[in-house]
This record gives C-alpha cells, structure tokens and sequence, in this order.
C-alpha cells in the first residue's frame, strides 16, 4: 500500500535514519518504537507528507488516501461539537447538494421524454446510489456513536467547541480523522487525552473498522492490544518484527546478545590485528604481511550495536514516620459548581493501602484530590488522618516548574541538609548528569520536565503519595522504573491514571467516579474492567439490573479449580471462533474494497449488477462484523 524506499533524514548534517525501507500494507497494525529523539514522529510526518526526507521516497498509490493524527495540533473555535464532527462528512454534504440540485431540477423541467431529461434521470439515479454507498443516511448514526465511544454525553453534541478543554477538543479531531475512515491511519500518541473506557472503545474500533495503522504510544497495553507488527528506530536504521511490542522486546534481547558477541569478536580481530602491525612495522622480513594487515583493517565495516541506554534511573520515594492508620477518610462528601459533580462520597483509605481512581475524564476524580489537599470548598466531612504527611504530583507538575532555572538550580533550592551535597548524583541517577543539570527548564522535552518533577518530589519525606496522571509524557521504560518505586513505597498510594499497565499489579483497590458518584471495587484494575464487561452485557439483558446484581456476578465468577479447567478449554474454543470470524471479515473487507474500485470507474459505475452485488456484500459484512462482535463478549465473559 505505501513504500518507503532508502529514505534519509539529516538534522544540521546529523544524520537522524538513513537507507530505511519497508511497506506498509493493508491492515498492517503497527507499533513504531525507539528512544525519544529517535525520529518517530518525524517518520510519520513524513509519511503524511507534511515534511520532506532529505532523500529517497514514499510511494503512496493515489487512490490511496492517509488520514494523520499529530500530538498536539490547531484546534478551531465557533461551532457545536456536532457540527465540527460532520466537517469529516465534507464529502458526503458536497454529493447531497449535488442530489438536490438534480431534483430541483427535475421537478421544474416537463420535458419528459426528452433524452436530456433521460440524461438527468440516470444522473440522479447514479448519484442517489452512490449516496447510499458512502453511508450518506446513516453518517448521523455513526458519528453519534463515535462520540460516545470516545465519551461524549448526547447532551454535549450541541455544546459549543469553545466550552471543552483542549483534551476533550483533540478527541473531537480523533472522532472526525476516524469518520473519513482512511486507508491509513498514522496515530502520534492518540491516548494522551483518553480515559480508560475510550481507550478501550478505540482499540476495538482500530481492529474491526480500520484499514492499515502505524502508531507513536507509551501506552502499553494499548500498543499490545492494537499491533501485531513492531518498526524499531534505532542507530539510525529501522529494524522490523512482525509480533507485537511485548514480543518484540524478546526478539529485541536475543539480536543485541548476537550483536554484541559478534561485536566483540570484531574488536578481538582488530586488536590482534592492531598488534601484528605495532610488533613488526619496522622489520623488513614482515613488511608484506604487516601491509597486508593494514589493509584488512581498512576493510572491516565495524559492527554497530543497538543503543541501550543504561542510564541509573532508581526512584526510591522517602517515607517519613508512621501515619495514622487511615489517613483518608470521606463521609458524605460532596462538590458542585454549576453542576454537582459527585454526591454521598464515602470511602476510607487504610494505611499501607495503594488505590487506583479511575473514570471519565470530568467525573471528579482530580475534584475530590483537591479536596483532600484542602484546596478547594466542599460539603460533608472529610478527614486527612494523624501524622499524614502528602506528597502531591499534579497532572500540570511538570508546567509549574520555573523555566528560567537550570535543573541543578530547581532542584538546588529544595534539597535541604547533607542531601545538597548529593545533587549531582541524584541528577546522574535521573539522566540528568554531566551538562545535562546546567540546562534551563525551558528547554526540556516534556518526558524530562516529568523527571525532574519528580526528583522534586522525591526530596520530601512523605507517607501518603498522591499522583494524578504521572505517566503522562514519560517513556515506557521511565514508566517502568516510576511504576516499581511506587510499589516498594512504604506509605499510602493515591493513583489518578488511564494507564492499565501501570496500574496492573501496582493497585488492589479501585475507586469508579462516574454519574455523580464515587463506587469501591476491590481487585485490580483488570478486575475492575471484567466487572465493567460483566455489567455491560447484563444492561443487554435488562436495563433494570441493581448495582447488587453486578456485585454477585462477580463473587459467582471466583471459579473452582475444576470451574477453571472447564473454562480454559471453552477459552480455547472461543478463541478459535473469534480468529474465525476476524479472518471472515477481513476476507469480506477485502472484496468490498475490490468491488468498491470497480465501482469507481466509468465502467463500474453504470452496471447495476454491481450495486446489487455491493449491497449483498455489505450486508454478508455487516452481519460478519456481529458475529465477531458476539464471539468476543462470550470470550470477556
């Protein structure tokens, strides 16, 4: 579908990849990786035509059409959100005006049997038919349901833009860059602003309804669940795995281990070889071998290894003395401003205990961390337990830095005691060593403003850590090392955060915030999405079903070891049923789009035969998209 073709890219005459070919092809899922600064973002600029390499070339059929998602882009003003929505269906307004004017016409002209008025006629029929084709009487159906699946309420369809903050508009833009259904679909972190149920929404949408993907994201998880091909950056070459990311990070293991042995053997030749010539350059007798020496030193291509950065990056949060043994108690606690955005908060947080809050961005879940801060009024009582003492990473932590200090001076003015002459070190462990501290704040990446926010906190002594989103901007391997510094702290963990890897295994409590109110799940985070399908499939069943009901589902799901036997195998048989149906759609899609091409040439476009066939195919689809669909339910379930 699109060919890349010794392509290279300089930088002030640095080279930033060079000689990097592959093909993307259809329904191609992939995860494009490599350290920040690597070229990610740029390779898919590139692709979207947006910048030019400074060599070689990208082959992109013009039938072809790309559709591209930048991490932060201009967002425009003065429209509903509907109405900005329906701009991706420009095409589809451009064919009705085109439709109403032939009827127009039709209806003033009486010259009936007229091969003019037969003209118009056929014209009309060709255009209403290809109307239908492109979805033109349902496109309302489906960019409602696109909006709520990227968790717009139907109340807020009409609301102005302007009313949204810049999170909520970027998923405006995902909804209309999804709409237009493009052939390829180049995402630079397209989570950033997305709550879990979103994320979950768009990974579904990106493996039923989406043609070929290429993807920038720190999401784990989401790359997991989405890709099913790996491009690396790396030395300035691409390497290419056809398995997903956590796959990849094996395969990625073994070649540098070869690397690196072949690396070293290379070295072992060149010093004996370095050696023969140092032993006997100025002996006459070997003077034929010493030049043959040289030269086979002048033809060894040295062997390159693949970058690792192993850079110390240990976090080890300081907890103070002991805290009470609940520092967080909520008892009918309560927050409006125009609107009340949660009612009859009760929850105790135990000592020791790490909770995830999880929900729609806007249900109140950074509302009420400001209310245990103390920052903001509230109704009912809440209390902050003896002896706490709270240490506060706040999703704009890494804004409120002061641009004008370099990183050794931020951190200089909130070290206190002999832990001032341990600056330096502590910089060195958080990749800030050497002239990296004499850098000012301003000029820092996003992901290393995060770090150095962090270091800040990791200089007060605290036992109840509260951190609100704080893996946003941070590499997947600074999430990692974030992630195990949280569970080895001793103290309370109070975690905001739409990033299911990092809460796996780090939290045994969730707190749902939604409609108005605050529930407690016991488990993990993935406990909690299980109930979630759980509860979804009986709102199916019954839109009467209690919050009792979903409860017991999910103490009946706590299986027997012989339960759990049975089910392994009805798994096997589920997964097998899905792979099934994914292949019998993809196989479908595939003619679809062969009889879509036909369609649009003159030739095509006048046998009705064709129309039919398509509508047949499109229904056979349709019909095949529901039984996958089904099959997954009873898989989750």
């Amino acid at each position: 579908m699109i060919s890349i073709d010794n392509l290279q890219v300089e930088f002030s005459a640095k080279a930033l990849f060079a000689d990097v070919s592959y093909v993307v092809n259809d329904r191609d899922r992939i995860a494009l990786v490599g350290k920040n600064g690597a070229g990610k973002s740029t390779m898919l600029k590139i692709i979207a035509g947006l910048q030019q390499p400074t060599g070689g070339t990208v082959s992109i059929p013009r039938e072809t059409t790309v559709g591209y998602l930048p991490q932060v882009m201009v967002l425009s003003d003065g429209k509903t959100v509907r109405e900005e929505t329906e701009t991706a269906f420009a095409h589809i307004h451009e064919l009705q005006a085109k439709i109403d004017q032939l009827n127009q016409e039709m209806m003033t002209r009486t010259d009936y049997e007229s091969e003019g008025y037969m003209q118009l006629v056929e014209r009309f029929t060709h255009l209403s038919e290809r109307f239908q084709m492109m979805g033109g009487m349902d496109y309302q159906g489906e960019l409602e349901r696109t909006l709520q699946g990227l968790g717009f309420r139907r109340e807020d369809f009409d609301r102005p833009t302007k009313e949204f903050s810049g999170g909520w508009r970027m998923r405006i833009e995902l909804a209309k860059l999804l709409l237009q259904h493009p052939d390829v679909l180049l995402l630079d972190e397209p989570t950033n602003h997305l709550d879990i149920e979103s994320i979950v929404w768009l990974e579904q949408f990106l493996a039923t309804k989406a043609g070929a993907v290429m993807l920038v994201s720190h999401d784990r998880a989401f790359i997991n669940n989405v890709t099913n091909r790996t491009l690396e950056i790396s030395c300035g070459r691409v390497y290419d795995y056809k398995v997903k990311y956590d796959e990849y990070l094996n395969l990625r293991a073994e070649r540098r281990e070869q690397q690196l042995r072949a690396y070293e053997n290379q070295q072992k030749e060149i010093a004996e070889t370095q050696a023969f010539i140092d032993r006997f350059r100025y002996q006459a007798t070997k003077a034929i071998q010493v030049q043959q020496r040289i030269r086979q030193l002048e033809k060894i291509v040295p062997i390159e290894v693949d970058e690792v950065d192993n850079s110390a990056l240990h976090l080890k949060f300081t907890c103070s003395q002991r805290s009470g043994d609940y520092p967080v108690i909520c008892d009918e606690v309560r927050k409006d401003y125009d609107h009340t955005v949660f009612d009859h908060v009760n929850l105790t947080i135990k000592r020791g205990e790490k909770v995830a809050f999880v929900g729609r961005n806007g249900e109140g879940k950074s509302t009420l961390v400001k209310c245990i801060l103390n920052e903001i009024d509230y109704a009912g009582e809440l209390k902050v337990g003896h002896n706490v003492q709270i240490g506060y990473f706040a999703q704009n932590q890494a804004q409120l830095l002061d641009e004008e200090l370099t990183v050794f001076d931020t951190i200089d003015r909130v070290a206190r005691g002999d832990i001032r002459l341990k600056i330096r070190d502590i910089l060195g462990a958080f990749m800030f060593g050497g002239e990296a501290s004499d850098k000012k704040v301003k000029v820092l990446s996003g992901g290393e403003r995060t770090r150095l926010a962090m270091i800040k906190l990791l200089l007060e002594p605290v036992n109840l850590l509260i951190l609100d989103e704080p893996t946003n901007h941070l590499d997947l391997r600074s999430k990692d090392v974030l992630k195990a510094a949280v569970k080895d702290f001793d103290g309370t963990v109070i975690v905001v955060s739409h990033d299911r890897d990092f809460l796996d295994g780090l939290v045994d409590k969730v707190y749902e915030f939604g409609g108005g109110k605050v529930r407690e799940h016991l488990g993990g985070i993935y406990d909690w999405l299980r109930l979630q399908s759980l509860n979804e499939a009986s709102l199916n069943i019954s839109q009467t079903a209690t919050a009792e009901t979903a409860v017991t589902a999910k103490s009946e799901a706590r299986l027997s070891y012989e339960e759990q036997k049975a089910q392994a195998r009805q798994k096997k048989k589920l997964e097998k049923a899905v792979k099934d149906a994914e292949e019998h759609v993809a196989e479908l899609e595939a003619a679809v789009k062969m009889l879509e091409d036909r369609l649009a040439t003159p030739e095509g476009s006048q046998d009705a035969s064709l129309y039919e066939k398509y509508g047949r195919l499109k229904e056979q689809l349709a019909k095949a998209e529901e039984e996958w669909e089904e099959a997954m339910m009873a898989m989750d379930e």
